[in-house]
This record gives structure tokens, sequence and C-alpha cells, in this order.
């Protein structure tokens, strides 16, 4: 009969007739036989039923079964493209992957179903052929989601086209033999007389026939401030007629328009980037054949010393060896810790391509408005000319404003509202197309607007004070406010420069980067701010294909240029630069067009962002360098017979791991000091 004691002997000698625990330390007790020598039992049944058992043979069917689908269907392409890579000779990653996960499945399988085939020695301690089928899943897993991404970039080009041609209006109103029809726009012919009316979109590019509207061309210029238009002036489809109305001739239609040119030269900016020749597929030309050299030459040596069955053996470990887990491992995942770790800093990075260009950029093209500056008009300077004081200027023209949808209006009321001035109550207003707006405020007509309204009252304009003039050369937008027909004040209304935006530029600078700017703007403004910033150098009044040609040049003299931009106007030079950077503060099209975005429009993101491409790129060369060590070293011992394929997989699997650390060293990354 047996009996049990407990293993810590907590009560001494005492002895139990059935199995269970000490009722003391609650371990299992032991069963006492032989001469009272306890022998360690078996768990008890409460631990067993924590435990599942799965055979390995029943282990690796599983494994075998969940291959099959990423093989044989997820998969099929890349072994597709990899069998064409070795009839066109073009030996790229898609070989090297077909031949190293091949071999590995191959392997595995035989060694599921055909395990006599192999000497014993390969047997392992659960007396089976060690598999891979994992391997082989995991690997093509990782390409599958690399060439997804790939796609994704391609796709985002197409989404920038259809944010441009959402720009222009499905159709419009074409006066014929008197009467006002409303046609498809693919039916507006050259010399049609079209109506546009207040808040719609111009449909074609054109000239204004009859009336007047203020246009916001912010599109093509990149300038938020509305420009004036009248009889005789030149419209642009897809720009905005925010106020008034007018009959224009059509001058351009379909694709001799320019938002159509410029829907060409984001195309063709985007067809003219070759996709980069990443260092592994570069390597595979060289190192893809060796390997099979090594393969068939280890087997037909073991084979001529009269093993056949080893020389297969020690060949399939040489190919499973050299099958690229940690190859395929080191470009995406420095790649997407890297991205990730921008992001957290308000840094979007679309694809590797601008990562990796991002390092040699040597000039950078920025656009002002938006992205030097604000985007926005603001009031600058608010004077009185008369006996009222300069904040009582401003309160009156932000009143007479408050009824105005005049886009400089919102300006002068969020000056008023920042100077905590409270707003008057206004009657009999009334607005001057073009010229601006007047009210009555305590019985005296107020009038705000530009130099044509104090035209329009016959008002004299007195030579005014050097501040004021200064400010005029600056490019500053001047506002006069009148008091019963008569000068009372004056405002100055201007994008601001960022705060942020010296400092990004000296930071550039410093790092022997040229800082170029390209502006729609006048040359009077574009001067002001680029002696104020010390750029190396500016370009004003710049159409959309200037930009588009200027980046083309300065390609062509070598340069690598990054262009940072915002607008509609910015979107082919975007698309051609080597990296393009659009601000998040920006217009969808601009994003769309570009490949990495600074969600806060901050210019030190540039500056960021080469820290990042040059702390990703060594990364990724240094987990190629773990790789092909791993490989050059494994390689040989596995020809020599030394190394058979269960080492030869985990010697892959230790490869990995190093990529993995290596590559985590990344989230470390300060941009602090940058």
């Amino acid at each position: 009969m047996s009996t049990y004691k407990c293993p810590m002997s907590c009560e001494g000698d005492q002895t139990y007739e059935e199995p269970g625990s000490c009722p003391v330390c609650g371990m299992p007790l032991n069963r006492v036989i032989a001469f009272g020598a306890p022998q360690p039992e078996k768990e008890t049944e409460e631990v067993k039923e924590f435990k599942t058992y799965i055979s390995p043979q029943a282990n690796q069917l599983i494994q075998f079964t969940l291959s099959l689908p990423v093989i044989f269907y997820a998969g099929f392409f890349i072994f597709k493209r990899g069998v064409l890579s070795l009839v066109t000779r073009n030996l790229n990653m898609f070989t090297l992957i077909m031949i190293g996960t091949a071999a590995a499945w191959l392997f595995s399988f035989f060694g599921l179903f055909f395990p006599d085939f192999f000497p014993k020695s390969l047997l392992n301690a659960e007396n089976q052929i060690p598999g891979y089928f994992e391997a082989a899943s995991v690997i093509i897993t990782l390409v599958i989601l690399g060439q997804l991404l790939e796609l994704l970039a391609h796709v985002r080009t197409n989404s920038a086209i259809k944010e441009l041609l959402n720009l222009v209006p499905a159709t419009a109103f074409v006066i014929r033999k008197g009467e006002e029809s409303e046609v498809p726009l693919s039916e507006v012919h050259v010399n049609d007389i079209l109506k546009v009316r207040p808040g719609e979109k111009i449909p074609v590019d054109g000239v204004i026939q009859e009336g007047n509207g203020i246009v916001d061309e912010s599109m093509i210029t990149g300038e938020p401030l509305p420009v004036d238009k009248g009889e005789g002036d030149a419209v642009t489809g897809g720009t905005i007629n925010s106020n008034g109305s007018f009959l224009m001739k059509a001058v351009k239609v379909g694709g001799e328009t320019l938002l159509a040119r410029i829907i060409n030269m984001v195309n063709e900016a985007s067809r003219s980037k070759a996709p980069i020749q990443k260092t592994a597929d570069q390597v595979s030309r060289i190192f893809v054949p060796v390997v099979v050299l090594i393969a068939v030459i280890t087997m037909v040596i073991w084979g001529l010393n009269g093993s056949w069955d080893l020389g297969f053996v020690y060949a399939i470990a040489v190919l499973i060896i050299a099958c690229p887990c940690a190859l395929g491992l080191a470009t995406p995942v420095s790649i997407m810790i890297g991205t990730g770790r921008a992001a957290q800093t308000g840094i979007l990075i679309k694809n590797a391509r601008a990562l990796e260009q991002m390092r040699k950029v040597t000039a950078v093209m920025v656009d002002k408005t938006g992205t030097l500056t604000e985007g926005k008009p603001a009031v600058h300077m608010f004077k009185s000319l008369s006996s009222y004081s300069n904040s009582e200027i401003l309160q009156i023209a932000a009143s007479v404003d408050s009824n105005s949808e005049h886009p400089l209006s919102k300006a002068i009321i969020d000056a008023a509202k920042t100077e905590d001035l409270e707003l008057k109550k206004t009657t009999d207003f009334n607005s001057i197309t073009g010229k601006g707006v007047h009210a009555k405020i305590d019985d005296k007509l107020i009038g705000v607007g530009s130099l044509k309204l104090l035209e329009h009252f016959k008002i004299e304009l007195p030579e005014l004070e050097a501040d004021v003039t200064d400010l005029q050369k600056k490019g500053h937008t001047l506002i006069y406010v009148l008091s019963d027909e008569k000068l009372a004040g004056i405002l100055s209304i201007t994008d601001k420069i960022k705060p942020s935006t010296l400092s990004a530029v000296k930071t550039l600078q410093h790092k022997h980067i040229k800082v170029i700017m390209m502006t729609g703007d006048n040359k009077m403004t574009a001067a002001s701010v680029s002696e104020e910033l010390q750029l190396d150098d500016f370009y004003a009044e710049c159409m959309p294909e200037d930009k588009y040609r200027m980046v083309k040049e300065l390609q062509e003299k070598g340069e690598i240029v990054c262009m940072a931009g915002d607008g509609i106007n910015d979107a082919p030079a975007l698309a051609l630069a080597d990296v393009g950077i659009a601000m998040g503060t920006g217009t969808d099209v601009a994003m769309e067009s570009s490949s990495i975005t600074l969600v806060k429009g901050d210019l030190m993101g540039i500056s960021k962002s080469r820290v990042l491409s040059t702390k990703v790129m060594t990364n990724i060369k240094q987990n190629l360098f773990f790789a092909f060590v791993y490989n050059g070293i494994g390689i040989p011992i596995a020809a020599l017979g030394l190394l058979n394929p269960m080492f030869a997989g985990l010697a892959m699997s230790v490869s990995s791991v190093s990529v993995l650390v290596n590559a985590l060293r990344l989230k470390r990354i300060s941009f602090e000091k940058y």
C-alpha cells in the first residue's frame, strides 16, 4: 500500500494514505516507496487540466495547412515575379525570396510526409524532421505588406488629381442668342459668354466683358488676399467669385485651361519618378546567383563523395540560411518605427522614397503664403488721421465691416475682438463692389474701403507719413476709413510671418542647404519677406508652371530639391520635387501631391525630417549588415556540413531578432536639439 508525504517535510514524518496536497504548504504530496524513500509524483489532476498537449506531427500538420493559402494564394504573385526574374535574368529581391521560401517550405513538406528520405542525424528531440512552414509564411506576409504600402503611395497621386478635378464646376451658365441656359462644362466653347454669380466657381479661363467681382485666386497665386476684377480683366477657371456678378468671355476651355495644365504637370511629375532601387535589390544581383551556385556545388561535392542524400540536405541548409528573413525585415521595420517616431512630432511620411531622399537635400524651395507666413490676412496697424483715437478707428471700421462679406472684413473684425472693442450699431449699410462699404454710426456716415472708395467720394489722399508709406513698400494692403466723407484713419493688412520661420530658415542654412522662395505675390512684397528672413534667393509673381520649371531647372543642375508648399498652385512642383512637403494647414491637393506632411505647418519639421532620414537610413544599413553577416558566416558552415537545416533555421531567427532590436533604437530619436 502506498503512502504519501510532504516533500517539504512540513509535519516531520507525517504520512497520508491518499494523494493530495500538504495541508500546511499546499505542495503536492509525494508517494513513498521502497524503504520509505520519497519519489516525486506526477502533477495532480488539477494541474493537468491547465495543460494542452499537441503531438509534434500534429503541430507540423497544422502549420502545413495554414501555410497553404499564404504560399499558394496570397503569395502566388511573389513566386510568379521570382520566376520571371530568372527567365529575364534580372535577379532581384523576388528571386531571393522565392528561392529561400520555396527551399524552406519544400524541405518542411518532404520532412513531414517523407521523413525516411532524410538521414537519421537530422531528427530532433521529438524524433521529427524540423519544419519551417511558419518562417516561409511570415516572410511572404511581410513582402505582401511592403507591396501594399508601395501601391498605396501610387494611389495618392490619383487622389491629388481627383481633388484638382473637383475644383471646376460640372456645369456653366451660357448666354446664347440672348437666352441663358445651364450646360455641361464639356459643351462650353471658345468665345461663349458665361454668367458668373456671387459665390460661384469660374468655369473656364476668360475675360470679364461686363460687371465686376471679387475673386479668390489663392489656388493659382497662393495669395490669401482677394482681387478686384472688372471689365477687361482676366479670370481663371477653378477660382472663386466671392462677391459681385459679371459676364465673361471664354478664352480657353477643356485641356487648354490653366487648371488642366496643372493636372497634366502633376501627372507628368508623378510618372517621371523612378522607383527606388533598394540596397537589398542591388546586392541581390550578386548574392542570389552566388547562393545558388554554392548550394549546387555543396550537393555535387558531397554526392561525388558517395553521400548524395547528405549533399541534398546540406544544399537545402545553404538555401534556408540564405532565406531573406532578416533581409526582408531590414528596411520595412526601420521605416515603420522611424515614421512612427516622426508622427509623434507632427511629421507624416507617406513613402520610403521621401525618407531616403530627404538626407540628400541640397536646396529647399518654399512657397510664401501659408508656408513662410500664416496664410491669412491680419491687421498689422490701425492709425487715426483725425480726432478719433487709434482704437476708435479700428472699432468703427469693424462695426461697418460686420455687415460685409468681403474676405478682408474678417481680419478687421478679428483685430477688434483681440483689442476687446465692442462693435457699434450700424444703419443704412451699403456695398460698392470693388471699392468698399459704408454705413451710419451715430448719424455719421462711415466708409471703409480701398483707394477707389476715396475716389468715389472725391476725397483727395493727403501725403501719408513715412511709417505708412514704408508699409506700402513692404506690400501691405491699406484700408481707408472715412467719416462724413473725410479721411479719418487708416489700417494696414498683411500676411504675418510665422514665429518659427526665421529659426527654421537659419537651421537649414546652417546645414548648407539653400532656401529659395517662390511666390505668386508681387516683387515688392516678396523682396521684403526675403530680406527679413535673409533667404538665399526669391522669385515673385510665379504661376504654377513657373514653380514646376524652377524645380526642374535646379534638378538638372544636380541639386536634390525639397519643395515645401500648401496650395493648389504648388501641386505640380510638390509632385516633381525629389521630396515634396505640404503644410498640414494647407489644401488637400497639396497634401495628396506631397510625400511628407507637416501637421502643424511648422517649417522646423523640414530640418527634423532630414535628421530622421539620416538616422533611419543609417539604421537600415546596419540591419542589412547584420543580415548579410549572418548569411556570410552561416552559408559556408552549412556547405561544410556543420550546420543542418534545423540550426540554419535557428540562425535565421537570431539574425531577425538582431535586426528588430537595432530598429527599435529609432524610438529614442530626439529632435530637441535640431
